[in-house]
């Protein structure tokens, strides 16, 4: 997948520009349904198309040497170009779906016409496109611009990508291919800003809601009953007492009278006096562990983070620390605390640290290593983008635990990299 903000570079012949230029032209002055039924006469059913120039340009793409690998590109950047201009106007986001449901349309019978070997061979790699990287990301912002579902216990027989539109940090590593412009960038970045944005604006709301009537309950429970609001519903998958846990884990002391962010201050203060990389790694290791079980830690895992630290990079030991090491470091542990790739996702020990820690501690783990290298947050995402592609057909009940992990994710990175704030409530007893 390109990574955010690479450029494509594949080279466009002159009928691929042709019927990009067309649907520039077409997606500005014609409504969202009129520009659909175009699009499924001119590439479900491939017969005769209105404008003969359009019609000529593709029988030229689809009929080339290089048809069955560059085929997906251009019928990618063609859906995108409609996307990316509906995607603007709020009203006309509904229709996105509408578009990518057109490649699960069975076409209609081809009858002997002159058209009949057009397109057959054009439904030959509408069919293969359906097997690539780009409809699978397309499928995703399809579900990534619907409404999330209204009620929690829908999730538990609901496949996993459905709830691709509530992870706005997943948006960058799960909605866009290979071929993706920096227009599509573009466009899924302001996505992502705009959910996120809400996103925070629903959890401060409703936390701060929640501790209001706890305050009510407290002081004037008379007054209790009659404070109820029910518009302001709980944005997350968790229930209360877990969205709470999870905040006041993310938020408050977990190690004495330090918070997350205090010790991350503490470590970076400390190790920036550290002479060489190994001293480096031992402290890392000292500032992990400590959040650790220590019944847990014993048992294997403490002994499994410390080898895996004394062999990352070893031959830069007697190094000075660099901001180069620690970033290097810091991946490098995420592909072991996480998954290490998306050709072979191994999370075995993951899967380890869920099971024994639970997912709040899990993922206040992973945090502590962001906050002392924040540069490598999107190398975060992107390990957790690499599960929820691994396991976005399992319905939910049979990854809960990866759900719970996303949402507690949400949270914690709300609070320490979004505009969300809840210290207050480090001061609340």
């Amino acid at each position: 997948m390109t990574t955010w903000n690479e450029p494509y570079t594949r080279q466009s012949s002159a009928a691929e520009q042709k019927l990009y230029q067309y649907w520039l032209k077409l997606v500005q002055v014609e409504p969202p349904n009129s520009i659909i039924e175009r699009f499924k006469v001119l590439f479900i059913e491939g017969g005769t198309y209105p404008d003969k120039e359009i019609m000529q340009a593709l029988d030229e793409i689809i009929t080339s040497k290089y048809a069955e690998a560059q085929f997906k590109f251009v019928l990618n950047r063609c859906c995108h170009i409609l996307i990316n201009r509906w995607q603007i106007h709020p009203q006309h986001r509904s229709t996105i779906p509408q578009l990518i449901a057109c490649f699960e349309i069975k076409p209609a019978f081809l009858d002997h016409t002159l058209r009949y070997k057009s397109a057959r061979r054009l439904r030959e790699l509408i069919k293969n496109f359906r097997n690539t990287e780009q409809y699978t990301t397309l499928q995703r912002l399809s579900e990534a611009v619907s409404k999330t579902i209204a009620q929690k216990s829908e999730v538990k027989n609901t496949p996993l990508v459905k709830l691709i539109n509530r992870y706005p940090y997943l948006y960058e590593h799960c909605l866009l291919s290979e071929d993706s412009t920096y227009e599509d960038q573009q466009a899924i970045g302001k996505m992502r800003t705009e959910a996120q944005r809400n996103y925070e604006i629903e959890l401060s709301q409703y936390i701060t809601h929640q501790v209001r009537q706890t305050q009510v309950a407290r002081l004037r429970p008379e007054l209790h009953s009659k404070q109820i609001d029910r518009t302001i519903h709980n944005p997350t998958l968790l229930n209360d007492n877990e969205l709470f846990c999870a905040v006041k884990q993310y938020v408050g002391k977990v190690e004495g009278s330090s918070s997350y962010r205090d010790l991350a201050h503490s470590f970076i203060t400390h190790t920036s006096k550290t002479r060489t990389y190994k001293d480096f790694k031992n402290q890392l290791y000292a500032y992990l562990t400590s959040s650790i079980d220590p019944g847990y830690g014993k048992r294997q895992f403490n002994k499994q983070l410390y080898t895996y630290l004394q062999n990352t990079l070893p031959h830069n030991d007697s190094q000075p620390v660099s901001e180069f090491l620690i970033i290097r470091t810091c991946t490098n542990l995420l592909n072991f605390l996480v998954v290490n790739n998306q050709k072979q996702p191994q999370h075995f020990v993951f899967i380890d640290l869920v099971a024994n820690l639970g997912t709040t501690k899990t993922v206040g783990l992973l945090l502590k290593l962001v906050l002392i290298c924040r540069k490598v947050k999107p190398y975060l995402e992107k390990r957790f983008s690499i599960l929820f592609n691994h396991y976005e057909s399992n319905i939910g009940d049979a990854v809960m635990w990866l759900i719970q992990c996303l949402e507690n994710l949400n949270i914690a990175l709300s609070i320490h990299f979004g505009a969300i704030d809840l210290s207050y409530l480090s001061r609340l007893r």
